[in-house]
């Protein structure tokens, strides 16, 4: 990568501090300082799940999984895998990307990864894939504001964390598509948080009814409003309940009654993939809230 001078002595400080602990942690591979060259390295493709470890200044910043329920052609030249350490410019460009002066991207991982597979690749996947990030630079404690973003290129982001636990700091999320993803300090309140990702489930369900059967669309419009109600009305938990009967429901049709798959060439649309995304992101933070 082609870094400006003043600004490779902060980051490598900061690898340097994390070392030790990456170090005495050996269950996810090799840690610490390594020789060779930076980027995505040491990729492994086992089944329908690929892991990788990203590596900045021959240090190992952060363990990448991609993981999917049904995948042809796995790779990492078909997943179009990359990695980037943003500077202080393109750090001030990220700002209009983000949802709100609130979110911003933690200084001591300003990392970008993007996913964008080759249409020439061949790859295709049905359902919704996994992204994981693992990281000794961030740390996890009850409440902490981490969360994985994704955006289109160039796009906006949009918080898509399903799940986040400690050691130090594990995060992960799920697309019916690939993006591009950061890791980010979230302080908006809950309750805007789950406002926005409610309006955004109703808008992936409007501009996906095209392609849902009806009947299935009807049923996964008055599960969606029931759960906007009960939120509402105070009922937290009713609206987990009835999030995940959504969620079921589209994966019950998927195939039949809802597109499920994706693939390189950008012709079919993931409307299942998709829409149980946005589903499990809306969860993780109705349960944060139930859990307040």
């Amino acid at each position: 990568m082609n870094r400006k001078a003043s600004w490779l002595p902060w980051l490598l400080a900061i690898l340097l501090s994390a070392a030790p602990a990456a170090a005495a942690d050996r269950s996810l591979g090799e840690k610490g300082l390594l020789g060779g060259g930076d980027g995505i390295v040491g990729v492994q493709v086992e089944d329908d799940a690929l892991q990788a470890r990203i590596r900045l200044l021959g240090i190992t910043v952060a363990d990448l999984t991609v993981a999917f329920e049904e995948v042809v052609g796995l790779s990492a030249q078909n997943l179009g895998l990359s990695a980037d350490l943003l500077d202080a410019l393109e750090l001030q460009g990220l700002l209009s990307r983000l949802p709100s002066s609130l979110v911003s991207v933690p200084s001591s991982l300003p990392l970008l990864v993007t996913i964008e597979p080759p249409s020439s690749g061949g790859l295709s996947f049905s359902g919704t894939v996994s992204i994981e990030l693992y990281t000794h630079l961030l740390t996890y404690l009850p409440g902490c504001p981490f969360r994985l973003y994704a955006a289109p290129l160039g796009g906006p982001f949009q918080d898509i964390t399903e799940a986040h636990s400690g050691g130090s700091y594990r995060v992960r999320g799920r697309k019916g598509e690939f993006s591009e993803f950061l890791i980010v300090a979230d302080l908006r309140g809950l309750d805007a948080v789950i406002d926005e990702k409610f309006t955004r489930l109703e808008q992936k369900l409007a501009s996906h009814a095209a392609a849902i059967e009806p009947s299935v669309h009807a049923g996964l419009v008055t599960l969606l409003d029931g759960a906007a109600a009960a939120y509402g009305s105070g009922d937290t938990v009713g609206a987990i309940a009835l999030v995940e009967d959504f969620a079921e429901m589209v994966e019950d049709g998927s195939g039949a009654a809802i597109p499920d798959v994706w693939r390189s060439a950008r012709d079919l649309e993931n409307a299942a993939g998709d829409l149980r995304a946005a589903a499990a992101t809306l969860r993780f933070s109705l349960l944060l809230k139930a859990n307040a």
